[in-house]
């Protein structure tokens, strides 16, 4: 059996990629999670993960680290990772890519935090550019592949690795053009979706760290999650 390490499922955007696709592909796999704590985390996920990071999957004794490569491992073995047409693959593994390594305005100002309502302080030029780039990247693979899913009727990795966009644009209200929209919507009404946010709203813990990003990014309009040491924490 996979065993798939993740950290806090309200802040660990890149601990749902993996999590997502292997859900929605019907992978199995067992979850552990581990808590971030405040500071630095290394000596923690070092127990785990090569690079003391999340997300780490472990498979009978092989070690894979960060999204991506977890992403291509699984593609190994299972062919449903990515589209089946060779077009649509290219540009779902570019796209894909874009993410991984990009939309550092996004990232920085819009940190994920599943319980939380934000009305931002505002939206500089950086953060309009990747929003732009959301909505004109987005509308070009829902039109040329025919969607629903960005590389066409399946869904596929490069849907997995911009699911954690769509909570940043639900939880700050970023404005996106209709079929971008859409789109987010069609994200975060699947199950394991609602599984996560279900499970990130009953979660104990509070990390000052990234509770603090968010509060810089504006006004806390409300917090969905149980009070920290609620009883019905993790049921």
């Amino acid at each position: 059996m996979k065993e798939l390490f993740i950290a806090n499922k309200n802040y660990s955007s890149w601990s749902l990629r993996p999590w997502l696709l292997m859900r929605m592909l019907d992978i199995p796999f067992n979850e552990h999670l581990e808590p971030f704590g405040s500071g630095s985390n290394w000596s923690t996920f070092r127990r785990f993960s090569p690079t003391g990071k999340v997300p780490c999957l472990v498979d009978n004794g092989v070690v894979v680290w960060d999204s991506m490569g977890i992403t291509e491992y699984l593609a190994e073995h299972d062919p449903g990772v990515w589209p089946r047409s060779a077009q649509a693959r290219a540009w779902a593994r570019c796209a894909a890519a874009e993410m991984h390594s990009g939309f550092f305005a996004l990232r920085n100002q819009c940190p994920m935090n599943c319980g939380l309502q934000v009305e931002m302080n505002g939206i500089d030029a950086e953060l309009r550019q990747d929003i732009e780039r959301l909505n004109e990247l987005w509308s070009e693979g829902l039109a040329r592949f025919g969607g629903p899913w960005l590389a066409g009727e399946a869904f596929s990795a490069v849907d997995a690795f911009f699911a954690p966009v769509a909570f940043r644009v639900s939880n700050y209200g970023l404005k996106l053009a209709p079929a971008a929209d859409g789109y987010v919507r069609q994200l975060l009404a699947l199950k394991p979706m609602q599984d996560w946010l279900d499970a990130a709203l009953r979660e104990p813990w509070r990390e000052p760290g990234h509770e603090a990003e968010a509060h810089q990014a504006g006004k806390i309009l409300a917090d969905r999650r149980l009070p920290v040491g609620s009883s019905a924490g993790m049921a």
